[in-house]
């Protein structure tokens, strides 16, 4: 243990690491299936003697009082907490960059981000600070920095895995976007933090007493892209090999374009006046401020207008996937981009951020399980993800597929930033 946190990266800045704490914990730690593991934290959970500061100045510095749901599990299956890693400003950006740690940075390309908002935990897993850990994802947040980093990361169904201890809160109406999942170099090992993270606890009321429903043999389709949101041919090359090892077939889907508007809705315009309550005469970081949403709160028959749309796009998607139980497509339009860049062209036509981060949000506004699995780099030695969207409480089968998967990834470039 000792070995393993001297050898940590500085350059990356992902995570703040609590060297003798550690060092006690792996002494004493019990015994479970994650024995004398090390694991990082996203700081935006509680972990008992340490303030959850979440990227921000705002945030009190009174360390947490006990153990996120999440963290109390990990710990009670032996894993060691070795630190809190970097998020963006109160979690609200595709890049980790904030006022208090400042800048973190791509294990491949130092000139790149590796996502957001659970950008540090990417790129300390990537780089092998840690073996693994905790993520949340509100609009690919742990999907989009696993693509960018070369790792796996799970959005789970909403209930599978406690949001306790999670900040800002997962209830209602955070939970009805956000998760909390594991993140791991591999599919097998995100498997096992599955397998311990996965339970009810009455506090979170989104928690349910599910066992993962299975289904034998899935049927997966390939939904190329979305929309006519162009895709780098890279990326699209990946997800057609994907989808040709997997058997895949087609699949198209009706009636989703405005997905992400519903997701912008649930995620930026009804919460942005509490947001913007929150950091009113204070300086807010850019990560946070380039994507307040408009002052004025929502009206009520707005909020339920909307949410009304969103249940019948669900219902509907549902129908469409009734025989096709597992879904490949993008994670992203683009790999890893360069810190602040925003607009890209992409087979012709250009992009903006929004547009190219399209294929995650699906999973968060439907509540879906959906998972990231690594499928090579690019000509340029940039790691490429590909994800697969499943049914809810499917989320074992989605993992099932995903170990599969991992057979038809190519090996890594030989030498790395």
């Amino acid at each position: 243990m000792r070995a393993h946190l001297d050898a940590i990266r500085p350059e990356l800045n992902a995570f703040v690491y609590i060297r003798e704490q550690a060092l006690e914990e792996a002494r004493t730690a019990p015994e479970g299936p994650l024995r004398g593991v090390p694991i990082t934290v996203k700081d935006s959970f509680d972990v008992a003697g340490l303030p959850t500061r979440c990227g921000s100045r705002l945030r009190s510095e009174t360390p947490a009082a006990a153990d996120a749901s999440a963290v109390a599990a990990l710990r009670a299956a032996g894993a060691i907490v070795i630190g809190k890693t970097n998020t963006p400003e109160l979690l609200t950006s595709y890049e980790t960059d904030n006022f208090l740690t400042g800048r973190t940075n791509n294990p491949w390309d130092l000139d790149r981000t590796p996502g957001g908002s659970s950008g540090g935990e990417a790129a300390a897993i990537a780089s092998g600070c840690s073996a693994g850990g905790l993520g949340s994802d509100g609009g690919g947040s742990i999907r989009i920095p696993a693509h960018f980093c070369g790792i796996a990361g799970l959005k789970p169904t909403p209930g599978r895995i406690p949001t306790t201890g999670h900040y800002p809160s997962l209830g209602y109406p955070g939970g009805l976007v956000g998760v909390v999942g594991p993140m791991a170099r591999t599919v097998e090992d995100l498997r096992l933090l599955f397998d311990v993270l996965a339970a009810y606890d009455p506090e979170d009321p989104f928690s349910l007493p599910a066992r993962g429903l299975t289904t034998e043999t899935p049927r997966v389709g390939v939904w190329e892209q979305f929309g006519s949101i162009p895709l780098d041919p890279e990326i699209r090359d990946a997800v057609r090999r994907a989808a040709h090892f997997l058997g895949a077939d087609e699949f198209k889907p009706f009636g989703m374009d405005r997905t992400p508007n519903v997701w912008a809705f649930l995620f930026n315009r009804w919460p942005s006046s509490i947001v913007r309550k929150t950091i009113e005469g204070e300086e807010a970081h850019w990560t946070l401020t380039e994507s307040l949403g408009p002052a004025d709160p929502p009206t009520g028959e707005e909020v339920i207008l909307m949410l009304a749309q969103r249940d019948r796009m669900r219902a509907s998607l549902l129908r469409q996937m009734r025989d096709t139980p597992v879904i490949v497509m993008p994670v992203a339009s683009i790999p890893a981009f360069r810190h602040r860049e925003r607009r890209w062209t992409v087979e012709g036509k250009e992009i903006g951020l929004f547009q190219a981060m399209m294929p995650s949000v699906i999973a968060n506004v439907f509540g879906l399980p959906a998972v990231t699995v690594p499928m090579g780099f690019t000509a340029s030695g940039l790691p490429i993800g590909v994800q697969l969207l499943g049914h809810p409480f499917e989320d074992e089968v989605l993992l099932d597929v995903a170990a599969r998967l991992t057979a038809c990834k190519p090996s890594p470039p030989s030498s790395r930033t």
